[in-house]
């Protein structure tokens, strides 16, 4: 263990007086290191830190740590060197730099759940602001109300339509920014109601009104299913602990007995 202790501080002095320099070898590697990046990594990073994000000086990172890591491990194994230990040091190195990778994935799907079960809300106050406004007016009205989490794809979005951009594509692209439950079909109808003339704005009205009911609906039966499942996950924890402490006590019993006979 003093030894492992030994090498950390060896190769923390090693990189803070620059006779190892990690940075300037993961750039160096950066035209061959850009293949092991995964194909929505700046996408994920957008949804966690925003648009403002360097995905590449991130990635940078990670590849610095999965050959730390690699390195680390040599060092462990320097004393018993072979092949499989070799191998060993470069699949924890790669798990290293797949870890920030999976973290980002799971808040990505984490976010999924909290926008599929806000998106029904939102377009509920952004339905009202529509009877009174045109749907880009009421979309920027609706800002100030808006879920944070919509905030970022909002101001993307109505920015683009408030340029000029009159095709769908707005639409569509906030649709796959947060690809939950019937959201491209809501935003396809947001876009032909924001197209509509007077005339028929309440018929399309009615039907946008119809859409996010039945979408609160499901919201509603989701939320009672999921509190449900947890119940009955928190139930079957507490039999099992139960059971496992009983049949504990009841062997300890025996035990007792079958010493003191």
């Amino acid at each position: 263990m003093a030894f492992i202790f030994i090498i950390i501080i060896v190769i923390f002095v090693f990189e803070y007086r620059n006779i190892i320099d990690t940075n300037k070898f993961v750039k160096d590697l950066r035209p061959y290191s850009r293949m092991l990046m995964e194909d929505d990594y700046k996408f994920l990073l957008t949804v966690k830190y925003g648009v403002d994000v360097d995905a590449e000086k991130m990635f940078d990172k990670r590849i610095q740590m999965m050959f730390i890591v690699i390195v680390f491990m040599l060092f462990v194994f320097i004393s018993n060197f072979s092949f499989l230990n070799v191998m060993i040091a470069i699949i924890v190195g790669f798990l290293a730099f797949k870890l920030d990778y999976m973290k980002l994935t799971n808040y990505y799907k984490r976010n999924l759940y909290n926008i599929d079960r806000a998106l029904p809300y939102y377009l509920k106050s952004l339905e009202i602001l529509i009877q009174h406004y045109t749907v880009p007016v009421a979309l920027r009205r609706s800002m100030n109300s808006a879920p944070e989490i919509f905030k970022p794809g909002l101001e993307r979005m109505i920015t683009r339509i408030e340029e000029g951009d009159a095709t769908v594509e707005p639409y569509m692209d906030f649709a796959k920014e947060y690809p939950v439950r019937d959201s491209m079909r809501m935003m396809r109808l947001l876009y032909r109601l924001s197209l509509g003339s007077q005339e028929n704005k309440q018929e399309q009205l009615l039907m946008f009104s119809r859409t996010v009911s039945s979408l609160q609906n499901k919201s509603r039966e989701q939320r009672y299913k999921d509190r449900l499942s947890t119940m009955e996950s928190k139930t079957m924890r507490m039999l099992f602990v139960t059971g496992g402490l009983s049949i504990m006590i009841l062997f300890a019993a025996m035990f007792m007995m079958m010493g003191s006979v």
